[in-house]
């Protein structure tokens, strides 16, 4: 299977990426293995260069591709950033650059945050990226045009 990058709304970062066979895989820094390189795992590769180059998030602190349950079924939050406590605080979800951001794709990322019930929830799909803040004493959000630096949170 062919993979043609579409250039995404984020800094651009010299992947390692190579060719099996016919299947394109992208070297993941953060948990140090080769992945399929899908549209989706493009955005999510991107994102985290993002965080960790641009938003100084401490790579030690990103979680990719972690498991919950959600109403008995077993998910996959795509990334959770922790703090130095071991907290939760932010989810993001990843989708392809063909998948528009929609209510419904920010809803499924707040159901996979109220099991989390961190206080940033992100949606990105290279394109185009929601940036919320969570009160859940409110059970209400706030949309924010920028993600603050890490320090910041």
């Amino acid at each position: 299977m062919s993979f043609t990058p579409t250039p995404l709304n984020l800094p651009e970062y010299p992947f390692r990426i190579t060719l099996k066979d016919t299947q394109h895989f992208i070297f993941d820094e953060v948990r140090k293995k080769h992945l399929v390189l899908t549209p989706e795992e493009w955005v999510r590769q991107h994102f985290i260069q993002y965080l960790v180059l641009i938003k100084k998030f401490p790579k030690s602190l990103i979680q990719i591709e972690g498991g919950l349950n959600l109403n008995k079924l077993q998910k996959r939050t795509d990334i959770v950033i922790f703090n130095t406590l071991g907290q939760r605080i932010m989810v993001i979800e990843c989708k392809a650059p063909s998948v528009k951001i929609t209510q419904s794709v920010f809803d499924q990322a707040a159901r996979y945050n109220s099991v989390h019930k961190t206080k940033w929830l992100v949606v990105t799909n290279g394109l185009r990226h929601c940036y919320a803040v969570i009160d859940h004493q409110a059970e209400q959000f706030t949309f924010i045009e920028e993600l603050p630096e890490y320090q910041a949170l």
